[in-house]
């Protein structure tokens, strides 16, 4: 059920829908609904939102918000990331109320992962 007044939908510009669906499916075990070659929605994700085709990417050194995702088993997920193709831009470091690490995904978008 939507929850009024509350962040509802995150979409994403990427470079590559195939390899970003392949990249966030293998890794976070998300799934995907196409809409047309130029957008597709994922689900599963905890937020729903979408890819849409873009030559841009983002990073917080430009400014940009950073998406977080969450993983009980930190140093696995790290693993599972770079073997999948991200460039680990962070290695795993504490901060008040846990610890994490940031990455760039293959349209070179910069997430970050965190656990307790």
């Amino acid at each position: 059920m939507n929850q009024d007044q509350t962040i509802n939908y995150i979409e994403i510009p990427v470079k590559d829908i195939a390899a970003t669906k392949a990249f966030f499916g293998k890794v976070f075990g998300w799934q995907f609904e196409d809409y047309g070659p130029e957008y597709s929605c994922f689900t599963n994700a905890g937020i729903a939102g979408g890819f849409f085709l873009s030559d841009k990417s983002f990073d917080i050194a430009s400014g940009s918000p950073l998406i977080v995702l969450y993983a009980k088993a930190l140093e696995v997920c790290l693993t599972s990331v770079a073997d999948a193709g991200a460039v680990i831009t962070q290695e795993i470091f504490s901060f008040p109320g846990g610890r994490r690490f940031h990455f760039k995904d293959p349209n070179g978008n910069e997430f970050a992962v965190w656990s307790e």
